[in-house]
């Protein structure tokens, strides 16, 4: 007859991990450091191949690499409770006003973005619109702000986030020209990713709404890939807010695709124009009815 304490151990107690018999990946690979230093253990070879970082880069790897950069973050999210978000994008070279634009390449270029760091703060209310909500209605688990990580409209979005107490997401890429990541972004929701097309998914796989401020191509790339989702129904349709309603309607044409017929009339319904946080939390707040 198994004793008491056996059963507890063999079964896992409550709250526990399950008993098993094999050791962990983590003890085996602790007891390999403690193993004698000999050419044979010195060999990247002789590495568990779990534990072998120039294997796992090796280019043979690069679904396994895929793979762990879907998981990571999704494993990390739940565990956070996190159930939906609103994505905030736009331009990372928009500055906070009074801050000089330090993207600025010629005159012209630092007058724009000193007139459009308004924007900045458009998002930063906006985003303290949305993690009221997010706080008052769900305990930070719905509608949770995410962004990119980065300066500028990024920055703004994390920002406003911390500015009322609630968390925020931040999705970082690594680039040649790589900042750290902005220090308003809740450090335990601050991921970083190789892969441009992984971070794209972590993006939308919980968004109930985009908030899209000016921005350049990756804010571009970021607004047409969701347009696309959404117009071959291969996504649910959520809002899409544009902030700005000049500056997009001088970048896109959107009413011209329609007469063109490169696309539907009823898409242009896809797409919501704003001047103001107020404005663009309204029309969240109808499209879910609270």
């Amino acid at each position: 007859m198994v004793a008491e304490t056996d059963k507890d151990l063999l079964s896992g107690g409550e709250g526990e991990e399950a008993f098993t018999p094999f050791p962990s990946s983590g003890e085996d690979r602790a007891r390999q450091t403690a193993k004698p230093r000999t050419p044979q253990t010195l060999s990247p070879t002789y590495r568990l191949a779990y534990d072998d970082p120039d294997f796992l880069a090796s280019e043979p790897m690069r679904g396994v690499r895929l793979q762990l950069e879907l998981m990571k973050p999704d494993m990390a999210l739940a565990e956070a409770g996190i159930l939906s978000t609103v994505v905030l994008f736009g331009g990372a070279r928009i500055p906070e006003p009074g801050h000089e634009p330090w993207a600025a390449r010629n005159e012209g270029q630092a007058e724009r973005l000193r007139a459009n760091s308004h924007y900045y703060e458009e998002a930063r209310r906006f985003a303290q619109l949305a993690s009221q909500h997010s706080a008052n209605s769900s305990g930070g688990k719905e509608f949770v702000i995410v962004t990119g990580g980065g300066p500028g409209v990024m920055e703004a979005g994390n920002r406003g986030a911390a500015d009322v107490g609630a968390v925020s997401i931040a999705l970082n890429i690594t680039l040649p020209h790589e900042q750290a990541p902005n220090p308003y972004a809740t450090p335990e929701l601050c991921f970083n990713f190789h892969y441009f097309a992984i971070r794209k998914m972590h993006f939308l796989l919980r968004a109930k709404a985009m908030a899209i401020f000016p921005g350049g191509f990756g804010t571009l790339d970021e607004l047409f890939e969701a347009l696309t989702l959404i117009q071959t129904r291969r996504m649910a349709r959520i809002p899409v807010v544009l902030f700005g309603k000049e500056f997009w309607h001088r970048v896109v044409d959107f009413d011209f695709l329609a007469e063109e017929g490169t696309i539907a009339p009823d898409d242009l319904g896809l797409l919501n124009f704003v001047d103001t946080a107020e404005e663009g939390w309204e029309i969240i707040r109808r499209a879910y009815e609270f």
